[in-house]
């Protein structure tokens, strides 16, 4: 087994555009759970109507693609009111049930026959971010350290997402620790005792709803770009599931906890990956114990594994603090 390939194939992995575009989608969710208490199960669909409001924008209506990015956020803005206005006034658990069946119905509903005009359909579009690239002032070829190397076009995604990342914890961090921030958490505490102060917690949870779904949606934008393509099938609940990974790695309420979450994530699930199929070409491992057909699922097997043992030894996440989940109760 080549253990330099294995060990680049992760750090390559790591700190891609994939890790950072996963980090940005967790970054609003953790706007969402971690500070405000909000149990957004549908962060995915968020991340679908920013990237389709991309592509639809230009492949199917002839506009430009910064036109298509204003469509992408303004519809996680009308996603986030449609979703927040009937279940924000009511129990967590309607607005988790709502926000899990919005993102499979717009999953749904954009892969269908019926949509295939604008959408797509199980085709999806593709093609459609070339002012992006026109941009890059890489030039051609391939760069990196040691065996971790990234194309040009790879490291001007890698750039820009891991630049959007900084300047988005960046805000958060500040948004968290203003007055408005020190409302939300109160409302993550204890909604009577805020509202007896006199705030509005519905107009605090919504404003929390509609920002950290722009977040999701910028997510969704930049994976468009990345792969110059959106299929209505890469947007299933998983997504979602994996980003909650990320904040239980890291530590929920954490501005850092998605990120570090993030790196973690992908680096030992592409880490596990490439040593399984390594170990299998070499006969390390019997292909009658495990087949390269198989790697994909015993990879999560571990890391689910391994995430149980993180939550039963340190359930505040790397980041996190246990005093202060203690204090919140969770």
């Amino acid at each position: 087994m080549d253990f330099s390939v294995i060990l680049s194939d992760a750090i390559r992995s790591g700190i891609g555009p994939i890790a950072a575009i996963y980090a940005i989608a967790a970054l609003g969710l953790n706007l969402h759970f971690g500070y405000t208490g909000l149990l957004n199960f549908g962060q995915v669909g968020f991340m679908l109507v920013g990237g389709y409001g991309l592509a639809i924008t230009v492949v199917t209506w002839g506009g430009s693609m910064w036109l298509g990015i204003l469509v992408g956020l303004a519809s996680a803005v009308v996603l986030a009111l449609l979703l927040g206005l009937p279940t924000l006034r009511l129990r967590a658990d309607y607005l988790a049930i709502t926000t899990i069946a919005a993102g499979e119905t717009l999953r749904l509903f954009y892969r269908s026959s019926w949509a295939e005009p604008t959408t797509g359909g199980v085709f999806g579009l593709q093609r459609f971010a070339g002012d992006f690239y026109d941009l890059n002032p890489i030039p051609p070829g391939r760069y990196g350290v040691w065996k971790v190397e990234f194309t040009a076009r790879d490291l001007w995604v890698l750039i820009i997402a891991w630049a959007l990342v900084v300047v988005i914890a960046v805000l958060l961090a500040l948004l968290v620790h203003s007055p408005w921030g020190r409302v939300v958490r109160s409302v993550r505490e204890d909604e009577t005792a805020v509202s007896s102060l006199g705030k509005n917690v519905y107009a605090y949870k919504m404003q929390s709803l509609v920002i950290g779904g722009v977040i999701g949606a910028v997510a969704g934008i930049l994976q468009a770009i990345h792969v110059q393509s959106v299929s209505a099938d890469s947007y299933d609940p998983a997504v979602t599931f994996f980003l909650y990974t990320l904040l239980v790695l890291g530590g929920a309420g954490r501005i850092l906890g998605p990120v570090v979450g993030s790196v973690l994530f992908w680096f030992v699930l592409t880490f596990l990956d490439s040593a399984l199929r390594q170990a299998i070409g070499t006969g390390a491992v019997p292909s009658d114990v495990i087949s390269t057909s198989e790697v994909g699922a015993v990879r999560f097997a571990l890391v689910g594994l391994a995430l149980i043992l993180l939550v039963a030894f340190r359930p505040q996440g790397i980041l996190g603090s246990r005093k202060e989940m203690l204090l919140s109760g969770r």
